[in-house]
């Protein structure tokens, strides 16, 4: 057998095509090769091969795995790569990969690729004269169909619902065969209102392959250069998430049964997930919504004895100004305000360590047996609790449907009573925009301790699913995370169908 070396990237320009053997023509892949790569000519081996090797989980199969190699007495000249063409069998607007299976590591690794989707084929160079092939697929990422143009940067930029800022994309236009390449640095278009449009152009990216009079033009997309962190995720060969949470759960709330899980039992900071505690905690004193408090300063000193005034969350408002009760909730869940949490503490009818005790109490009589409160925000690193412990608690926490309507309103105004002035809310949890996924509860929290943390409980055909994270690296990494894990989840259970 010739010698194998490794996959490398670049494109060949090839003058010469040997003939291949039927079985190579018919198992769908192809060689392409110089005339002088070969000092002698050799045997060319393929078949598909019959084991099954475990794939990266975000992707499908649309090919075979297909095994070859050269046979023959010559050397091979690995200078001159390679072309390989791999048909796969029915046309689709996902993104293709072809993949290596990586002998040493035992997992499949993707290598640059060019799709011809018009075609049906993807080609690869190689110098490799052995080795195992894979086109594999990702459902959740378009590369063929429509793309329309907005005036933002006015530049060679786009926005995509599929790959994060910084990724590098060739853009064609394939009514007339120009391209043009765009670094990503929005989001966008929403694919729950246009599912046929893959991307969007700013202004001077759009001109440079159509007239703007066009308005929507047919376009295809190639990954020029992945971002360091993609949703498209051409680096990723795990065949379960691969997240930068230290720990993590996926649970089905009614049965209980464990989806999947990173280090689910460890002991970690909550942040300001404990706000959901809190707030069940005081629910059960059974206040009236439409009851005013008056706001008072030392609500928000109980915050500065864990931090620092300009490092709290809080609601903006004055000593003495007034709000209602069902406006201290919103502004707790939505705007997670430190401050609004411990006025609704004061006004519970519960002196402040009673509460805190009830909110413990709660917890043990759940089943959450790693968890433990000293205070009613997250703002000290001593409440601490488990993904599974949380997991526990949502379950209770939601049976209230308030909770689950607060949690999951996007943004939310109000007036203070007698001040007028007027407060805006955004929910702190940006998964609530522009998702596909039908979310019934959510809260982040954040703490140099803790990392960036997240909860979200998404509706699925089988059930309610929670997903938890604890301690992700960054905030745009904690979004993705627990992205990451929904998308996960909704896989394995449909695979369960």
């Amino acid at each position: 057998m010739l010698k194998k070396s490794k996959f490398i990237i670049g494109i060949a320009l090839l003058a010469f095509s040997f003939p291949l053997s039927p079985l190579a023509a018919a198992s769908g892949i192809n060689f392409e090769r110089h005339p002088l790569a070969f000092t002698v000519e050799p045997t060319l081996n393929i078949s598909e091969n019959s084991e099954k090797f475990r794939i990266p989980w975000e992707w499908e199969a649309l090919t075979p795995s297909y095994q070859y190699s050269f046979v023959g007495s010559g050397l091979y000249d690995p200078s001159r790569p390679m072309t390989v063409k791999i048909n796969y069998p029915q046309k689709n607007n996902q993104l293709k990969q072809i993949f290596s299976y990586d002998f040493l590591s035992g997992v499949w690794r993707p290598v640059p690729t060019k799709d011809y989707p018009t075609e049906q084929y993807v080609t690869m160079t190689t110098d490799a004269t052995s080795g195992w092939l894979i086109v594999l697929a990702k459902p959740e990422v378009m590369t063929v169909g429509k793309a329309s143009w907005y005036k933002y940067k006015e530049g060679l930029f786009a926005a995509s619902p599929d790959f994060v800022k910084g990724t590098k994309l060739r853009v064609y236009n394939t009514d007339n065969g120009k391209f043009v390449d765009v670094t990503i640095n929005d989001y966008g278009p929403d694919r729950t209102k246009h599912p046929d449009r893959v991307i969007d152009l700013d202004r001077v990216a759009f001109e440079k392959i159509s007239s703007l009079n066009a308005g929507i033009i047919n376009v295809r997309v190639e990954v020029l250069k992945a971002a360091t962190t993609t949703t498209a995720a051409v680096q990723q060969i795990s065949d379960v998430p691969n997240i930068t949470a230290s720990s993590s759960i996926i649970i089905m709330e009614d049965s209980g049964e464990l989806v999947w899980g990173k280090n689910q039992n460890d002991k970690a900071p909550l942040a300001s997930l404990t706000k959901l505690v809190a707030i069940t905690t005081f629910l059960n004193t059974k206040p009236t919504l439409s009851s005013v408090v008056t706001y008072k300063k030392q609500d928000e000193n109980y915050n500065y004895e864990y931090c620092k005034p300009w490092e709290s969350a809080r609601l903006r408002v004055d000593e003495g100004e007034t709000m209602t009760v069902e406006d201290l909730i919103y502004s707790a869940l939505v705007g997670s305000a430190n401050n609004a949490v411990e006025s609704l503490v004061r006004v519970s009818g519960l002196k402040r360590e009673d509460f805190i005790a009830n909110m413990n109490k709660l917890a043990k009589d759940w089943g959450a047996t790693n968890t433990k409160f000293v205070e009613p925000t997250g703002l000290s690193p001593d409440n601490v609790s488990s993904p599974s412990d949380y997991a526990i608690m949502v379950k209770e926490i939601f049976k209230n449907p308030l909770i689950q309507k607060i949690s999951t309103t996007k943004t939310y105004s109000f007036t203070t009573i007698n001040t007028k002035e007027l407060h805006k809310l955004t929910n702190t949890d940006q998964l609530l925009k522009n998702s596909a996924y039908n979310i019934l509860g959510s809260k982040t929290g954040y703490l140099d301790e803790a990392g960036y943390c997240l909860m979200t409980r998404v509706k699925t055909d089988a059930g309610n699913m929670i997903v938890v994270n604890f301690g992700s690296k960054s905030k745009a990494a904690n979004f993705s995370d627990n992205e990451q894990l929904i998308r996960y989840g909704l896989k394995v259970i449909s695979a369960k169908k």
